[in-house]
């Protein structure tokens, strides 16, 4: 899977965008704005939760850190960060590399308000040295159930 399975689902869903892959490492926030030349708030990392029974993703600036109270009043229930195998065995991306692109298995997609801050973001493209550029509001019209505010920003 992994970035295959997200240039796939991007030309078939997406043909405007491209897959911007690289020799260096985006698997983490800050790895991924030294290799992009952007500031790190801009990389919307992808968030493999489970609240509940349930197993979602969450696309979140990437400064931005979860809010327990926010989750539990928009999901029902406490976030719990997936495990790295169990991460990637569900959307069939790498940690450092999960996208909400070609997932292997239909999970409910969430795009946080605190991208909306950008004119354009950068997520991962299904492996730890792909990405993305898109910008919020089309981001969240191909993948995301809708809008949710469950983060909070550094101060």
């Amino acid at each position: 899977m992994s970035a295959e399975s997200a240039r796939t689902w991007l030309a078939a869903h997406a043909p405007e965008l491209r897959l911007i892959e690289g020799t260096a490492s985006t698997a983490t926030v800050a790895d991924a704005a030294a290799a992009l030349g952007v500031e790190p708030a801009r990389i919307a990392k992808t968030l493999a939760l489970r609240v509940g029974d349930t197993v979602l993703l969450v696309v979140a600036r990437g400064d931005a850190r979860l809010d327990n109270q926010k989750c539990k009043a928009e999901f029902g229930g406490r976030p719990k960060m997936l495990d790295a195998e169990t991460a990637e065995a569900l959307t069939g991306h790498p940690v450092g590399g999960v996208c909400p692109f070609g997932l292997k298995t239909d999970l409910p997609v969430y795009c946080d308000v605190s991208i909306r801050a950008f004119e354009t973001v950068f997520p991962a493209g299904g492996s730890r040295t792909a990405s993305v550029e898109v910008a919020p509001e089309r981001l969240a019209a191909l993948v995301s159930l809708r809008w949710v505010d469950v983060c909070k920003l550094p101060e």
